[in-house]
């Protein structure tokens, strides 16, 4: 530990135990810990139905107002209030209150939690404050918050105490604040189009639905080993089999794979699933989706992400992966995307490291994750993925090497997979055979055989098109966040040793 983190924990220690004195003599009053207060009003609602009004307008209403939060700032005579709408000031009027509740006021500290009734004024700068005449210490905070100017500056700070960040970044505060605006709109888009909300198990024992490697655990009681699940694709298709025709489900998935700015291993996702359909009308819906939840929640389709400029309210871009490997790799002709040994010598040039069992689909769909896709701006569909790689997709009735599913590029980031579903269980079973194959040859990632998914095809699972959107991903796009561990609340982080916090007396 440096020599000015050493000063810092001890300054830190030695104001933790100020506060610890505080709230011993809190205690030796009474109850240090009330519960029977109860806030009137908020911040905001009195920013907006009062904050027009003259200084002397409101000393002639003399509103009574009841208001409580955490104390950002300490002025002496005036405190800022602030609470889960905003912020609003407090006033020590030396004039009217009593010796001893002056005497508890100087004891209060930036944190704390307190309430107050009184009556709104207005400062002659324009500012609102509530003139207090019973303010009450609600929680005696004994950490002291990150200093005003400096904030929490440290970012490994802000994932690890999220609730210091949340509590001192306004920045942090709107970004979870459009995120939940964000899932309040999907949520009401797809109820006004049929769609029925569901839940499918967390805990699988065939883990299906997207090639990843799942997360085991064991359960005692069976005394069977289960698997967090990757995707619930495999669910949804089974409860429109049933005859739940449009379904969706906001859900957490696992995968235990890396750790980046892209990449969390717990994570949300939106997907659903409608009868009667393809991906075509996906790819409308989904369009569509996007552009009314930027209207709705930024107010514009307009959207600028780390200094560039994404217009969701023009036409998507369509482009098949074979016609996008073309256009971003211009050294390629389409006869060398058709001979298998001149793509694989392609792939090896662009740094892919090859193996022996994939075929041309799979060595394509390397190739162009190697060099298309972070050039992908978009918005943009890629579309006619390879059958290989598109176990759960239907094939193509003009090409059976490819499948009518797309993904749905934006700063070049995947944020979308959709497809008309393969609803043939034959070809399910020989494709989740192959996958097996996979799996045997090393493939962490392949799927496993899914007999009662294939039983359930064997049922009949009408024309369908499915699709998953990654929120965490769309919700970076929204709020101009350079990392997924900004959009969640959590990120997962290795541990690391916590301080002694310091002891009373």
């Amino acid at each position: 530990m440096t020599e000015d983190a050493q000063n810092a924990l001890q300054e830190e220690n030695r104001l933790v135990a100020q506060r610890l004195e505080k709230l011993q003599a809190l205690k030796e009053k009474g109850n240090a810990y009330p519960s029977d207060f109860r806030r009137e009003h908020y911040a905001a609602d009195l920013q907006a139905a009062y904050g027009e009004r003259s200084k002397e307008e409101l000393a002639e209403l003399n509103v009574p107002v009841c208001v409580a939060g955490r104390i950002m700032l300490n002025r002496g005579a005036f405190m800022v209030l602030q609470d889960m709408t905003g912020r609003i000031q407090l006033y020590v009027n030396r004039k009217s209150l009593d010796q001893d509740t002056l005497q508890q006021l100087k004891k209060w500290d930036m944190g704390d939690w307190v309430g107050a009734r009184g009556t709104l004024q207005k400062s002659g700068k324009g500012d609102l404050y509530v003139d207090m005449s019973e303010p009450r210490m609600l929680n005696k905070t004994l950490r002291p918050l990150p200093e005003k100017h400096k904030g929490l500056a440290d970012q490994e700070a802000k994932y690890r105490q999220r609730y210091v960040d949340l509590i001192v970044n306004d920045d942090t505060r709107n970004a979870f604040q459009i995120r939940a605006r964000m899932i309040e709109y999907i949520r009401s888009y797809f109820a006004q189009r049929q769609f029925m909300e569901v839940e499918t198990p967390m805990l699988q024992v065939i883990p299906g639905g997207a090639t990843a490697r799942p997360f085991i655990t064991h359960h005692n009681a069976m005394d069977i080993d289960m698997y967090l699940r990757v995707a619930p694709e495999l669910y949804l298709k089974r409860l429109v089999v049933g005859g739940l025709e449009r379904v969706f489900e906001i859900n957490r998935n696992f995968r235990n794979e890396g750790v980046s700015t892209r990449h969390n291993p717990e994570f949300t996702m939106l997907e659903f699933y409608q009868a009667f359909a393809d991906y075509r009308d996906l790819m409308d819906l989904t369009e569509d989706l996007l552009r009314s939840m930027a209207q709705a929640v930024l107010g514009d389709a307009q959207i600028t992400y780390q200094g560039e400029s994404y217009d969701l309210g023009q036409p998507f871009e369509r482009l098949s992966m074979h016609d996008a490997v073309l256009k971003y790799n211009t050294d390629l002709g389409a006869e060398d995307l058709q001979d298998s040994s001149r793509l694989r010598a392609a792939a090896e040039r662009a740094g892919v490291k090859l193996q022996g069992s994939w075929g041309p689909g799979k060595v394509l769909t390397e190739l162009f994750e190697h060099t298309v896709e972070e050039q992908l701006r978009g918005p943009v569909f890629i579309t006619r993925y390879p059958a290989e790689v598109s176990p759960l997709a239907r094939r193509s009735d003009d090409d059976p090497a490819v499948t009518d599913r797309f993904e749905f590029f934006l700063g070049g980031r995947e944020v979308a997979n959709g497809f008309s579903e393969l609803n043939d269980p034959i070809d399910q079973a020989e494709r989740f055979r192959a996958q097996v194959a996979e799996k045997e040859a090393g493939d962490d990632e392949a799927m496993f055989y899914d007999e009662d998914f294939v039983a359930a095809l064997e049922y009949g699972l009408p024309p369908t098109a499915g699709e998953g959107i990654g929120i965490d991903r769309l919700v970076m796009f929204f709020t101009d966040a350079p990392t997924i561990k900004d959009v969640i609340l959590f990120p997962h982080m290795k541990p690391r040793a916590a301080s002694r916090f310091p002891e009373s007396g």
